[in-house]
């Protein structure tokens, strides 16, 4: 059985400790700054009375999210996303 590492982190403005195994830290830490940077960007788009509706927002856009990418990661469409817009860019420059 794998040992399981002892975890604060951050969600909004609330702190937790948790346990997790070793090989999930860097997919946690990662989901954690994706979480996070949706609460910011939900907090400067949309007017809420408290943190809990910012993360409500963050839920329903992480669940909607997971379900339109089906087995493809979050991170990677969010990539994808990315790259693409960034080649439309270069193609605009390429192109005139």
């Amino acid at each position: 059985m794998e040992e399981l590492i002892p975890v604060n982190i951050v969600i909004g403005d609330r702190t937790y400790r948790i346990r997790i195994a070793t090989a999930d830290e860097e997919v946690v830490r990662k989901t954690l700054k994706l979480i996070n940077d949706k609460i910011i960007e939900f907090k400067t788009q949309f007017a809420g009375k408290d943190m809990q509706d910012y993360i409500s927002m963050v839920v329903l856009w992480y669940a909607t999210q997971q379900k339109a990418t089906g087995n493809q990661s979050l991170f990677e469409a969010e990539a994808e996303g990315h790259l693409q817009a960034f080649e439309k860019v270069l193609d605009k420059i390429l192109q005139g």
